[in-house]
């Protein structure tokens, strides 16, 4: 598998982008976000994503430099209309529009429709931290990307429907939970395919129903599906993700997962709570930490060397790749090579 630093993935996202017709401050901004989801280890938002994103402006999915609407707004609201652009542009733009909302009415709530596949939601959660704020976003497949089955079905009705919340420290790590309420992210099965590899049991099943540890199953034809996460409690995985789906489709208008919808995007509801309008900030990084000593002084479960909490695995693989640079599997690093000769452009690698 090659081997890239941060910034060489960066540079090769935003030329692709460029190259394909979007504005250079909007593919340097989705070529970052991108190669920074490879840099903490969420390898299924990062650059494997290139191919998807080129696809979805070819075939008109996704119109660079389309403008972000504000189409309903009250002083702690905003409703977005994000006109099919990149998911990643609104995305940052709807949580900045939220982190100076927060500032004046100490908790605010915005939600996005037309909105294409964002990304890895921590990239924004985090942006409220640097402000001294809490950050929730959570988002459905805008309807389509459906790839997960109800719990006690075999068909796919939902998508994975992530859910994030960062908390700020004094410390150098924040607390970032950024998970799905399927078992895995589909991108991570995807990862998975392009690497030859088979995935755990309990991933998905095939489409009659039986498990299944061969990543293809799920794509089909005919199409598997992933389950709800919690394995013999899967019910509850599966109330979470029916709520996500409720609350971004729903306050957003862009409506809930349905038989109809087949065009793939993210409707995105961000809620931003401003710490210092309800305890000072110092009291309440104290309150973080000395909860998160107390969490880390159980005596450990055999088989375990320490407690990690919410943030640090993320933290401590980006320490790791900013190290030894990240490795790219060989089929993504040749789709992307593909995609370069076809748009005549050369990528500067070492």
């Amino acid at each position: 598998m090659p081997r890239f630093t941060v910034n060489q993935l960066a540079s090769i996202g935003a030329k692709i982008f460029a190259s394909a017709g979007a504005p250079i401050a909007e593919a340097e901004t989705v070529g970052r976000l991108l190669a920074n989801a490879n840099l903490v280890g969420h390898d299924s938002h990062g650059v494997i994503r290139i191919p998807q994103y080129l696809q979805f402006i070819e075939s008109g999915n996704l119109t660079p430099g389309a403008p972000i609407e504000i189409i309903r707004e009250t002083p702690a609201t905003a409703v977005i209309n994000g006109n099919w652009g990149f998911g990643q542009v609104i995305a940052t733009n709807a949580m900045e529009i939220a982190i100076e909302k927060a500032r004046k009415t100490s908790v605010s709530s915005v939600t996005v429709q037309c909105c294409n596949h964002i990304g890895r939601l921590g990239d924004y959660a985090l942006m409220a931290t640097q402000h001294e704020m809490i950050a929730m976003v959570m988002v459905n497949n805008h309807g389509a990307g459906r790839n997960v089955a109800p719990w006690g079905g075999r068909e796919r009705r939902l998508s994975t429907n992530p859910l994030c919340i960062a908390i700020p420290t004094d410390q150098p790590t924040p607390i970032l939970m950024d998970i799905t309420s399927s078992v895995v992210a589909e991108g991570k099965v995807r990862v998975m395919r392009n690497r030859g590899a088979q995935i755990p049991e309990g991933w998905i099943m095939d489409a009659e129903g039986n498990p299944s540890t061969d990543p293809n199953d799920l794509y089909g034809p005919p199409q598997g599906a992933i389950l709800p996460f919690g394995g013999m409690v899967g019910h509850k995985g599966f109330a979470l993700s029916m709520i996500i789906d409720m609350l971004s489709g729903g306050l957003s208008g862009a409506g809930c997962s349905r038989a109809d919808e087949t065009r793939v995007g993210n409707a995105i509801l961000i809620t931003v709570y401003n710490i210092s309008s309800f305890v000072p900030i110092e009291e309440f990084y104290q309150q973080v930490n000395d909860f998160v000593e107390y969490v880390k002084s159980s005596a450990l479960a055999p088989g375990f060397e320490e407690i990690i909490v919410p943030g640090e695995p993320e933290a401590r693989v980006e320490a790791r790749r900013r190290e030894d640079g990240i490795f790219i599997e060989d089929e993504t690093w040749r789709q992307i090579l593909a995609i370069a000769e076809r748009l005549d452009i050369q990528l500067e690698v070492d």
